[in-house]
């Protein structure tokens, strides 16, 4: 089975903890970093990175809860393994609310990590993927003038030519112009599509 790609950040205070899930994951061939200090580990990690987090609840100073609290906070929506030393229901049902995607307990199974490794990572790549493609279609966006960016949005509203028109101030043959030109710059070739690219950007909500 392929490894997905992306960095496998490990942080725990226990540095014979960090050792060992290294080890353990660069040999299913995980590029991994691991770190001890929560300071070290918030002046490394990039928000940009395809990567996933197997972090510590029991951390001093900030703990497991409030890293994932400050990456949030940051913008960085890195997907979190959790490890704790003792089953707790509450603070296992805070983190899969914030947004975690695994809670295990250690001593945690080999193959259970690797399989959480595995789908967080996944999951890093499928939102790569989805901010890149946002970022393409606000590019397009950003490409439309000012009057097609308001026919764009009675467009997407479900407006007619004419309406448009009279609320513009304009006819509706440059309403049709505005419209074909809106079509080829968002790269779309139906009205779905463009209602579509539309909703993703946030536009008529």
């Amino acid at each position: 089975m392929s490894i997905p790609g992306g960095i496998v950040y490990v942080l725990d205070d226990e540095p014979e903890m960090v050792k060992a899930i290294t080890r353990l994951l660069r040999v299913r061939r995980f590029e991994v970093r691991g770190y001890t200090s929560v300071h070290e580990f918030l002046e490394a990690v990039p928000p940009e990175n395809n990567a996933c987090l197997v972090l510590d609840v029991a951390m001093p100073g900030l703990d497991g809860l409030q890293v994932q609290e400050h990456l949030k906070h940051q913008g960085i929506l890195i997907p979190i393994i959790f490890l704790t030393g003792r089953g707790n229901i509450p603070t296992s049902v805070r983190a899969i609310k914030a947004g975690a995607t695994d809670f295990l307990t250690k001593p945690v199974d080999a193959a259970v990590l690797v399989g959480a490794v595995r789908s967080a990572l996944l999951i890093a790549e499928s939102r790569r993927q989805t901010a890149l493609e946002i970022e393409a279609l606000a590019g397009r966006l950003a490409s439309l003038t000012q009057r097609q960016r308001e026919v764009m949005e009675q467009i997407v509203a479900g407006r007619l030519n004419k309406e448009i028109a009279f609320d513009l101030g304009t006819s509706e043959q440059n309403i049709k112009q505005h419209r074909m030109q809106i079509m080829r710059k968002m790269g779309v070739d139906s009205l779905a599509q463009l209602v579509r690219v539309a909703a993703r950007l946030g536009i008529g909500k």
